[in-house]
């Protein structure tokens, strides 16, 4: 039996490491968060991921159950494992990434590393930073990468909600310190994998690969959003123009929305800056693909403050959705965030509903009626299961009868758009 740790169990290494377990794996699950830990020994988790039909706390408990995984706050008990899958990402403060959680990680591994040991980072990471920061954080345990331990880097691929799926099938780019540590990499990987394992020829292609793939959705949104203001203007539909556009076999343009969220497409360019001003490289496109999403949360909020048919200090706004994409439950760095907070600035009393996001937040409150009770308007900013977008009549009986209206950021009611009496639907 193959003997893994993975270092971190958030949304991407919880379910890697039971995708690992239910292949066949012992795995130990590695985190800082003690409480997060006993959750997870417990069975717990509030990730929203399903193999075959099967959920993630149920697939959890199946590994637990079996003894294939368990979670520890030891991250001496993960070295005991042969082969090292660190998951630990790189937050971003203030516009620049911030190593610290991964350096801290980097430690850890240290401190027990062993000869023979593969350890495969899985994180998205600034180019340069697996030979710059990795190798030499590791061999500080008098080890040699390459040598004495195996040290390769394959970055996750994944999209929140489909991760078992994708860790499967989703291709996997590869690359490491040399051939050996390529191919003991591989054949990790290939325990969960059937789909293409790419190899690069370099550490930083393979990173410079992994930002590039985030940038180019963050722009091709950005794109789309930046031609909504002017459809709008235009008096036609952002959604059916890109629906009629993508018909073109070599156009395939991406969905507009309230904003870019979550971990991944945000940070990228943020990733990308530092090698960038570091190599005397500017990078405007992507600087105004990122500012225009940045400053999408606050044009929806704008859309919403005009159609109020009273003062905003006197308003009342219902929010469905605060995740931070379609059928979610994570809301870091979600747009609807700041589209609340932009209202709330206003002078609006903002009452937020969405089934899966934790409550966390004083704006949240437990019900689709609660959320529309008197409100003056709505915003749609994710869908959800479990919110019943369709229940129009129920929609105009709660809210404020002096002229409620949706504005619907994704184009929930479809072109030319479902109506009902007495309420407007605003489209994006």
């Amino acid at each position: 039996m193959r003997e893994v740790a993975v270092f971190g169990l958030g949304f991407v290494g919880l379910p890697l490491a039971l995708s690992l377990a239910m292949r066949g794996c012992r795995v130990t699950g590695v985190d800082i968060d003690r409480h997060h830990v006993e959750a997870t020994n417990a069975g717990v988790t509030h990730l929203r991921e399903a193999c075959g039909g099967v959920t993630i706390r149920e697939i959890l408990r199946r590994e637990l159950e079996a003894g294939r995984f368990r979670a520890t706050t030891d991250p001496a008990e993960g070295m005991q494992a042969g082969d090292i899958i660190i998951t630990v990402g790189i937050p971003v403060l203030d516009g620049e990434p911030e190593p610290y959680p991964l350096t801290s990680c980097l430690e850890a591994v240290a401190a027990g590393l062993r000869p023979g040991h593969l350890v495969l980072v899985r994180s998205t990471l600034v180019p340069g930073m697996m030979r710059e920061l990795v190798m030499p954080a590791l061999e500080k345990s008098g080890l040699a990468a390459g040598n004495d331990f195996y040290l390769a880097y394959a970055p996750e691929r994944i999209a929140e909600g489909r991760a078992f799926e994708e860790f499967r099938h989703m291709p996997v780019l590869v690359a490491g310190v040399n051939q050996a540590s390529i191919e003991r990499a591989e054949a990790l990987l290939r325990v969960v994998t059937e789909a293409e394992i790419v190899r690069g020829s370099s550490f930083e292609v393979v990173e410079a690969a992994k930002l590039v793939e985030n940038i180019s959705r963050d722009v091709n949104i950005a794109l789309v959003n930046e031609l909504a203001r002017f459809t709008r203007a235009l008096g036609v539909s952002i959604f059916e123009v890109v629906r009629l556009a993508n018909t073109h076999k070599r156009v395939h343009l991406l969905q507009p929305g309230p904003g870019v969220g979550g971990y991944c497409l945000p940070n990228a360019l943020h990733y990308l800056r530092p090698k960038a001003r570091q190599l005397g490289v500017t990078v405007e496109l992507l600087e105004t693909a990122r500012r225009v999403n940045r400053n999408m949360p606050r044009y929806i909020a704008d859309l919403v403050l005009r159609h109020l048919p009273v003062p905003p200090g006197r308003a009342r706004v219902g929010v469905l959705g605060l995740a931070m994409k379609d059928y979610s439950n994570d809301a870091r760095q979600s747009p609807a965030l700041d589209v609340v907070a932009y209202l709330e600035h206003a002078g609006v009393e903002v009452r937020a509903f969405d089934p899966v996001v934790p409550r966390a937040f004083p704006f949240q409150v437990e019900s689709v009626e609660t959320a529309l009770r008197g409100a003056h308007g709505a915003v749609i900013l994710a869908r959800q299961e479990g919110i019943e977008f369709y229940d129009l009549a129920t929609f105009a009986d709660l809210m404020d009868p002096a002229g409620p209206f949706i504005v619907d950021t994704k184009n929930v009611y479809g072109n030319p758009g479902v109506g009902y009496p007495g309420l407007r639907i605003i489209s994006l």
